[in-house]
């Protein structure tokens, strides 16, 4: 087993009598059901539909403070405490940035659990692991605990990488991406039976209309350095997409799908900056893949 305290994590936390309701109102997973110790993966979306922060909610236990801690990319917890309080309204509760105190540990290849801080099962893919928060300077004993090596988080960005989990900021851009671009959808990041909440009927539209074109979806690539993220993909002299993260081999990249199988049709490569690149469909996902399109291995 392998564990990494993840730099670019932080933590938010939202406590109080309406912090349940207030959060199931505004985000697109159902927090209602959702259970001490439990996680869901959800997103703050704009009145557009277009995805302001994602991040991962559990339920404290009383020894861990109670409340709801969220477990958010560094570069959107300002934004995202500050929509939350401009949210809250009278609402009684508190949204705090807790991320000077306690960070983020992921725990993967192979079963475990652990004592140490909150701990959760990562609700997007089971293969991802398991994610405690804790204070960062307890990251090696947590480690030991698991009987995990703790080894740089390069290590677990790989690991993501080769599962093919998109991540905001580098896969795709917070502003600019709906859910259905992200695979919000395919991780159990979007609950389709809920009540409203913010940018549900821009969302609900694409599910019904089958209209994602654009999604983010693995690659493999050609040689030993990978196109750098933000690369443009092309076919035919036309872009059908951009690289994002890339690491050993695989990588992942937004591409439209409509324009990859025009391409695949005509035998025209995919080039990220002059490189090879292949799509390949991961286990998880349930949308439809181009004709040719190779399934993971």
């Amino acid at each position: 087993m392998k564990a990494a305290l993840l730099p670019d994590r932080g933590v938010l936390k939202v406590a109080g009598d309406d912090a349940r309701s207030f959060l199931h109102g505004l985000v697109s997973a159902d927090i209602l059901k959702l259970g001490l110790g439990e996680a869901r993966f959800c997103a703050l979306l704009s009145p557009q539909g277009k995805i302001i922060a994602d991040f991962i909610v559990v339920e404290a236990p009383a020894q861990h403070g109670g409340g709801f801690f969220l477990d958010v990319p560094h570069a959107v917890a300002k934004p995202l405490l500050d929509k939350l309080n401009l949210y809250k309204l009278r609402s009684r509760l508190i949204a705090e940035d807790s991320s000077d105190t306690l960070g983020v540990l992921a725990a993967w290849d192979r079963d475990g659990s652990l004592a140490f801080g909150l701990c959760y099962a990562d609700p997007r893919l089971p293969a991802l692991g398991l994610r405690a928060i804790l204070p960062p300077q307890r990251a090696a004993d947590a480690a030991a605990a698991l009987g995990a090596a703790l080894v740089d988080a390069s290590e677990y960005e790989a690991h993501r990488i080769a599962l093919g989990i998109p991540q905001g900021g580098v896969d795709f851009q917070y502003g600019d991406a709906f859910p259905h671009e992200a695979d919000m959808d395919q991780l159990g990041g979007v609950d389709f039976t809920k009540g409203c909440y913010v940018g549900q009927e821009v969302v609900s539209r694409m599910e019904h209309r089958g209209s994602a074109r654009t999604r983010t979806v693995p690659v493999r690539y050609d040689g030993a350095a990978p196109p750098p993220a933000g690369t443009a993909i092309t076919a035919g002299g036309r872009q059908i997409g951009a690289m994002g993260s890339a690491a050993a081999g695989r990588g992942l990249a937004l591409l439209r799908l409509d324009r990859v199988a025009e391409a695949m049709s005509h035998g025209e490569p995919l080039l990220a900056g002059g490189v090879a690149i292949l799509p390949i469909k991961p286990d998880w996902a349930r949308f439809a893949f181009p004709d040719g399109t190779k399934a993971a291995e």
